[in-house]
């Protein structure tokens, strides 16, 4: 798997419960909207050179839903109970507006940033380079449970910085 690929497919995994919410609020039918989140993501992992990444992810993989959903309405217009345009539009934006995190995903960038040297890369190396325990274990001669732990302990540290700068800006 290329990393284009690698982080869109992160991203999606973090935005598809927003999406599928959305889709579900529009969708009634099961079934269809199992088979519209699947276009949805096909989508945006088809056209992810498009987006944008100063941008919040999952708003921008609302807007590919919205225009998944507009094309599963066209061919559902003989139904009586199809949401108009109007209304699509809205919903999509107040999901958008509801899911989108990027004040806590920028105080989490400050957090890292604020790591040390060692914790920094064993951070990288398991989020950015996808490496399990063992291989990080193996390429800085630690073992897997020592870096699992490590791990843990810097997400414990990460989250508690992420809270105490949201509550202190009064965001959280």
């Amino acid at each position: 798997m290329d990393e284009r690929t690698r982080q869109a497919t992160r991203l999606w995994t973090l935005a598809q419960p927003a999406v599928s919410a959305f889709i579900t609020s529009v969708v009634r039918d099961f079934k269809d909207r199992d088979d519209v989140l699947q276009d949805v993501a096909v989508a945006v992992i088809e056209s992810f050179d498009r987006y944008d990444p100063q941008r919040p992810f999952t708003a921008w993989a609302i807007g590919v839903a919205r225009n998944q959903v507009g094309l599963y309405l066209k061919k559902r217009r003989r139904h009586r109970l199809v949401f108009g345009d109007s209304v699509v539009n809205s919903l999509a934006d107040a999901f958008s507006e509801i899911s989108a995190e990027p004040a806590r995903e920028e105080v989490l960038r400050e957090c890292m940033q604020m790591l040390a040297g060692h914790s920094r890369r064993l951070c990288e190396m398991r989020y950015r380079d996808d490496l399990k325990p063992a291989a990080i274990g193996e390429s800085l001669g630690m073992a897997a449970n020592a870096v699992a732990k490590a791990l843990q302990r810097i997400r414990d540290q990460l989250r508690a910085c992420v809270d105490r700068k949201m509550i202190a800006e009064g965001r959280g």
